[in-house]
């Protein structure tokens, strides 16, 4: 299976790309994982939020391919369990020959045409996290729902 991962902008702190990195690493023994960083929208206080989600829309739409299956992680999204979000991507690994494209947005979140392009909203808790830090979540609970699949000790139910 294939993973494409797309952020928009860059993490600033040490430690979280730390967590990011190995859990990236972690994954490529389960599943082919792409990361792609999305740079950040230049001179954005010239720009209001919509202009901004638009501008970052037609960079995010422009990496995505026809055959991939887009899921935006989103407030509004559908929440899972470890355990329920596993069984999810075993579903998905199943049904869909192209890459699971998981796309975390900006700070103003996605434009209208990504919410159209999007098959999938999912959301990693009905808490707020910042964009710098729920990447390393997103990629610890991947990495979680793979050792699910596998059976291996990581995760203790």
């Amino acid at each position: 299976m294939k993973i494409r991962f797309f952020v928009v902008g860059k993490t600033a702190f040490e430690d979280l790309k730390v967590g990011e990195q190995r859990y990236a690493q972690r994954l490529a023994h389960y599943c082919t994982f792409e990361r792609l960083d999305l740079p950040d929208i230049k001179n954005p206080k010239a720009l209001s939020q919509a202009q901004i989600k638009d501008k970052e829309g037609v960079l995010i739409l422009s990496k995505i391919n026809p055959t991939d299956f887009v899921i935006l992680l989103d407030e509004n999204g559908k929440d899972f369990s470890s355990v329920a979000f596993a069984d999810w991507i075993a579903q998905k690994q199943m049904q869909h020959n192209g890459a699971l494209v998981f796309v975390i947005g900006g700070a103003y979140g996605f434009s209208q045409a990504v919410y159209e392009r999007a098959q999938f909203k999912l959301s990693l808790s009905s808490m707020t996290f910042s964009h710098q830090m729920v990447r390393m979540i997103f990629l610890e609970q991947l990495y979680r729902a793979f050792s699910i699949l596998k059976g291996e000790p990581y995760h203790h139910a």
